[in-house]
């Protein structure tokens, strides 16, 4: 039995959990020292703008899975002798791989573990357990799905626009200058995640502008060539509508699915934060 797994920084459109049966290990997350929720079983989405509205506790962090966390899951979702797939966010940001890399060790023998470092994240990440969890069906190996993966994770790009750099601003990804002048300017800028980093790649002033940025890079980076599309949004579902709706016309879409940016990437960048995930045709 193959088993899949993935982390709390991919953004799984709610059907994919049953329909590709990919299970989602937690991130923590802590808001100052006292107070500490595991993401879904402790803290919804709302629940999570809910305390980040109210400004009574400290700006939120996340902290990766640890080792015996992972440990703990496996052990909850598979049997002895089971396979597990665990594909998981770029291990240029996020620790979470190195903790799923020393929990397979430690169940070596009793699990066949794989651990898989996906250079990426949000919906794009779960592009690539959907075609795990296909090629699989398809009868491909283990070893493929590997290869697949290694293959097509440097061609799976995200762009995003953030509302505001405050955010950014208060979890340390930016300097506190530029968040100020980005403020006081109204700029709104564009971050491309692209073969595991994170890079500011263009500022402009106003929303419209932003999203039309956002097309014109993907339009850049993809052409006419056939494209799945992951719309992605913190809070704003109908910039998230009209995004896609003009990728529709923009870009060659094979597919397009609209979801919540994670609590982790929504913790950086802030509600408001609206982009596009595009994913290569198998």
């Amino acid at each position: 039995m193959l088993r899949i797994v993935t982390d709390g920084a991919v953004d799984l459109p709610a059907e994919w959990y049953q329909q590709y049966d990919i299970q989602r290990i937690p991130i923590n997350v802590h808001f100052g020292e006292e107070k500490t929720f595991i993401q879904d079983e402790e803290l919804s989405m709302d629940e999570f703008y809910r305390l980040v509205d109210g400004k009574s506790l400290p700006h939120p962090k996340t902290s990766q899975p640890s080792p015996h966390q992972f440990v703990e899951f496996y052990k909850k979702i598979a049997q002895p002798g089971d396979t597990i797939l665990s594909v998981h966010i770029t291990s240029k940001l996020s620790g979470t791989y190195a903790s799923c890399v020393s929990a397979a060790e430690e169940l070596k023998g009793t699990y066949n573990i794989v651990p898989v470092d996906t250079l990426c994240g949000s919906i794009g990440t779960a592009f690539m357990c959907r075609s795990a969890r296909l090629m699989e069906r398809a009868g491909k190996s283990v070893d493929e799905i590997v290869k697949f993966i290694e293959e097509v994770r440097s061609n799976t790009l995200i762009i995003l626009t953030l509302d505001t750099l405050e955010y950014a601003r208060r979890s340390g990804r930016v300097g506190t200058l530029s968040a100020a002048l980005a403020s006081v300017l109204n700029v709104k800028p564009i971050a491309m995640l692209k073969d595991g980093l994170v890079e500011m790649v263009d500022r402009v002033r106003t929303r419209k502008a932003a999203i039309e940025r956002v097309l014109e890079l993907a339009k850049e980076s993809y052409g006419n060539s056939l494209v799945h599309v992951g719309v992605v949004h913190a809070r704003d579902l109908a910039s998230a509508q009209m995004l896609a709706e003009q990728a529709k016309k923009a870009l060659n879409v094979k597919e397009l699915f609209i979801t919540d940016l994670s609590i982790s990437l929504a913790i950086n960048f802030g509600p408001g934060t609206v982009g596009i995930v595009l994913y290569p045709v198998e």
